[in-house]
């Protein structure tokens, strides 16, 4: 299969781009709802066209790598359903609004967003899973900061600037494992060699957002009292609720797989429920329709799998408390398989081969090589919708330049993972920034400007490797 030409490669990107911007004008924040999804699409049919008639690749070459690509994320999917399951629960079980009564008692607003990315950074740590810590955590530290009075793209930052610090650097993180095991380096040396980079950038990070905090208004107390009564006339608030999240924590700690962390804790919360919220189950069942067990059962349902809206007696409050189940997922669902389609077409027609080898031709210095990584690793988040695939693909890509320039594997390893992981979520068709924009019901668009070490931790690795920090040539062996 002859390999298309670089300006021929780039003709699906730039038609995927320019539909983008202007779904994105049309439709606002309305666009992942189905215009990005016809833009994908769109722009697989000509990288489809252009392929089969000018390079005379065989339709089955894109059936095959279409099935490949979304069978790699079919776990990712399902765990996308069950962060809807589980959202569901831990709200009409009342986990989330106990958290946000007194979470809004205790932490004091000026500090609260340096608290939060602290807090989602340590949880993912020690789960290694930034989804996990957004779904459960970051919901409710959400919550907290609306009834303090704090903007929700700033804490929707420190949200997930918190959670993929840790997910970055946990040894359970599935991204940091694929990185280090593609690139063929050592976990723990991968780890270790990230402190260079990570450190500093969630150093600053923590800055930023503590200085943030002392310009939030300190006048709240208004708005706090409104929240909590409405949540203690609303729910039956008790520490009794926290027992799942403490179970929650202890499998995280154990070590369990992320999918089971997921299912149980939706199971315990919905345990939860049926015992201490059974007026909030009626009422989602649907008041004077339904009685008794055949209510609990049937509330219980619907907050699995579909919205549920709850009067708190406050139109504010009520948006904080809905929720969305695993039908809230749909869309983002949508938007994935069509990702998928988009970079399995570019991938089976080796456009993005192609567009790779023409940015190695211009590697000559140890600055250009990781700047070529890192643009790499952007390109495919964007291209591919997929961040697992693009840490595979930009190792791959690069490996053997990094071995002729006699530079160590944890190198690449690094660059891979601080151009990859935490750009996934700033991207809003990719896996990453649709979930969590999905999870926290905000904007991947909104946030993205207050993701610092997101947005931070590509341009330090830049940094370090204009500086030579730590970076030396091996002598590499025939």
């Amino acid at each position: 299969m002859k390999l298309p030409h670089p300006l021929i490669a780039a003709i699906p990107v730039a038609v995927l781009i320019a539909l983008l911007v202007v779904v994105i004008y049309l439709f606002g924040s309305d666009s992942l709802s189905g215009g990005s999804q016809m833009a994908l699409l769109s722009g697989s049919a000509v990288c489809v066209a252009i392929a089969m008639v000018f390079y005379k690749v065989p339709w089955k070459a894109f059936e095959e790598q279409i099935a490949k690509t979304i069978g790699s994320v079919s776990v990712t999917i399902f765990i996308l359903l069950l962060v809807g399951m589980l959202s569901g629960s831990w709200m009409v079980g009342g986990i989330v609004p106990t958290l946000i009564y007194y979470g809004v008692q205790i932490i004091s607003p000026q500090f609260f967003l340096v608290c939060t990315c602290l807090i989602c950074s340590l949880v993912s740590l020690l789960s290694g899973s930034s989804w996990t810590t957004v779904a459960t955590l970051g919901v409710a530290l959400l919550g907290i900061s609306k009834a303090l009075g704090v903007s929700e793209a700033w804490t929707a930052g420190a949200i997930i600037s918190g959670a993929y610090f840790g997910d970055k650097m946990s040894p359970l993180s599935d991204t940091t494992i694929l990185a280090s095991s593609v690139s063929r380096t050592d976990l723990f040396v991968h780890i270790r060699y990230m402190l260079y980079t990570t450190v500093p950038t969630f150093i600053i990070t923590s800055v930023i957002f503590l200085v943030a905090g002392f310009s939030i208004d300190r006048h709240t107390e208004l708005q706090v009292l409104q929240y909590t009564q409405g949540l203690q006339d609303t729910f039956n608030i008790s520490l009794w609720t926290l027992i799942v999240p403490i179970v929650t924590g202890l499998l995280i700690i154990r070590r369990v797989s992320s999918t089971i962390i997921l299912f149980s804790s939706a199971l315990m919360a919905g345990a939860l429920a049926l015992v201490m919220q059974p007026h909030i189950l009626e009422q989602i069942a649907g008041e004077g329709e339904w009685s008794g067990s055949a209510a609990l059962i049937r509330g219980l349902a619907i907050t699995y799998y579909g919205a549920t809206a709850i009067d708190a007696g406050d139109a504010s409050l009520n948006d904080l408390i809905s929720t969305g189940g695993m039908a809230g997922m749909l869309d983002t669902v949508w938007l994935i398989l069509c990702a998928m389609c988009f970079g399995s077409v570019m991938v089976a027609s080796r456009m993005i081969e192609s567009l790779t080898s023409f940015v190695l031709k211009y590697v000559r210095s140890r600055f250009s090589l990781v700047s070529a990584t890192v643009g790499t690793g952007v390109f495919l988040n964007v291209t591919t919708g997929d961040q697992f695939i693009s840490i595979v693909l930009t190792a791959d890509m690069y490996r053997s330049a990094y071995r002729k320039q006699g530079y160590e594997s944890r190198l690449l390893s690094r660059t891979t993972e601080d151009a990859v992981t935490v750009t996934s979520v700033l991207i809003p068709w990719n896996t990453c920034g649709m979930t969590q924009a999905s999870v926290l019901g905000v904007p991947t668009l909104t946030y993205l400007p207050y993701c610092f070490f997101n947005i931070i931790s590509p341009l330090m690795t830049l940094l370090v490797a204009a500086i030579g920090w730590k970076i030396k040539k091996v002598k590499i062996a025939d």
